[in-house]
């Protein structure tokens, strides 16, 4: 049976792959064409024309050595695709985060009641407000990005308001706001600040993204763990070393659970054999 060694032989020649892995597939091939061979030979064929046809029905070298190489090229580049895909989605993560929570950082530099105590000098005794104060209200809401509005209002009919009725009632007498693209809690939250004297009531509110900074990193971790999941699989099932016992542990310790099947499991199992 040197002919069929000859020709599992030179169909994986040039194959690309883990040495274990191609043993175990050269040797599977052999077990398949030497079975072939055996019932061609009860049927009646001498061993050399068992040989020759179960090697015609098995596609030849030439055509047997395209295949299982595109097949190990494909599976090789799926599982590239995947691993740069988790790391590139992990990467994506943790920087939208850094650059969100570092702008988040800066704006709490920003003091609501000196900025409250700011508008208040400089209305002064004013009942009226001057087109100078808006303007400056109106940059400090278009230059600031932790102020999202912000609304002057009467303090006189503030405290005359007999219910809360009539307090809902009450229109501002100046209000300036931002653009924002949601107002889901998700992605912001919005805290509200006054502070007045005996003329003007000063509303402040501020917005924060770091709802969406933790969003954004959790979304990047969990899509990176799941394909670092699945590549992890891919690779133990190419190495013939995948049970429910590994698909466990790369679900639940990720890099860590497929560090412990690459280096530690390895040896447990050549241990046990």
């Amino acid at each position: 049976m040197k002919k069929i060694e000859s020709f599992v032989d030179t169909v994986y020649l040039n194959v690309a792959g883990s040495r274990k892995e191609i043993k175990e597939l050269k040797t599977e091939m052999k077990s398949h064409l030497l079975e072939a061979v055996h019932e061609l030979m009860l049927e009646g064929k001498s061993e050399q024309e068992a040989i020759e046809i179960a090697i015609e029905r098995f596609g030849g070298e030439i055509e047997m050595q395209s295949i299982i190489s595109g097949l190990f090229r494909v599976q090789k580049t799926f599982a590239k695709k995947i691993f740069y895909t988790a790391f590139a989605f992990l990467l994506i993560g943790i920087v939208s985060f850094g650059i969100i929570y570092f702008n988040e950082v800066k704006k709490e530099r920003l003091r609501e009641d000196l900025v409250m105590s700011t508008i208040l000098n400089r209305l002064g005794d004013n009942k009226e407000i001057s087109k100078s104060d808006k303007r400056y209200m109106a940059k400090l809401v278009e230059k600031s990005p932790a102020i999202y509005e912000i609304t002057l209002m009467d303090h006189e009919k503030i405290f005359s308001a007999s219910s809360n009725e009539e307090f809902q009632k009450i229109r501002p007498e100046f209000e300036v706001r931002k653009d924002v693209l949601t107002t889901n809690h998700n992605v912001i939250v919005q805290t509200g600040y006054s502070l007045g004297n005996k003329i003007w009531d000063v509303n402040l509110t501020y917005i924060s993204y770091r709802p969406l900074a933790d969003n954004i990193l959790f979304l990047g971790v969990l899509i990176y763990w799941v394909l670092f999941t699945i590549w992890a699989i891919i690779n133990a099932n190419h190495q013939r070393r995948l049970n429910i016992g590994w698909i466990i542990i790369f679900a639940l310790l990720n890099v860590v659970g497929y560090l412990f099947f690459r280096f530690i499991g390895k040896g447990i199992k050549n241990e046990t054999n």
